[in-house]
């Protein structure tokens, strides 16, 4: 409730807190609050970047509403943003990383996963961790929305090449 600086300080600590937890959406979902507080405080380049960076976060965890909330935003402050957004965010992932987190998202265990792909489950979880940093998310019922099924891809197991 807080206006001026108080509140800038307010969001930028609620930012920085919640960015050391696993919360990836409220961190996503406090920037994009401290975006919109700064557009209307007429800082179109700092809301800019706020947004953004909501904008990306939320459209990568599937958080549709609010990823939409995070464009109108940024056109708001005069940027131009892509609607449908497709990206490729598991672009940074290793090629083991997207294969467990393709398993894993086909609904495979973690043993059922080491044993395909003859690595320990340790190995597993490892990778999987990764994944979940990387692409922002916390369990594996996000990684659907996060990681899009490969159309033409190899059957689970099947050689790579």
């Amino acid at each position: 409730m807080a206006g001026g600086p108080a509140a800038e300080l307010a969001y930028q600590e609620a930012i920085e807190l919640l960015e050391q937890t696993r919360m990836a959406t409220h961190a996503a979902r406090a920037r994009l609050s401290y975006g919109e507080w700064l557009r209307r405080e007429n800082r179109r380049i700092d809301a800019r970047g706020q947004l953004r960076l909501a904008f990306d976060a939320l459209a990568a965890m599937g958080v549709q509403a609010f990823a939409e909330r995070a464009r109108r935003e940024l056109l708001a402050t005069g940027e131009k943003v892509r609607k449908h957004a497709v990206e490729l965010r598991d672009e940074s992932l290793t090629a083991q990383e997207r294969q467990v987190a393709q398993l894993a998202r086909e609904g495979l265990s973690n043993p059922e996963i080491a044993a395909r792909l003859f690595i320990s489950r340790a190995t597993v979880a490892y990778h999987l961790r990764k994944v979940f940093t990387k692409l922002g998310i916390t369990s594996r019922s996000q990684l659907a929305p996060a990681l899009p099924a490969r159309h033409g891809a190899a059957p689970p197991g099947a050689p790579q090449g």
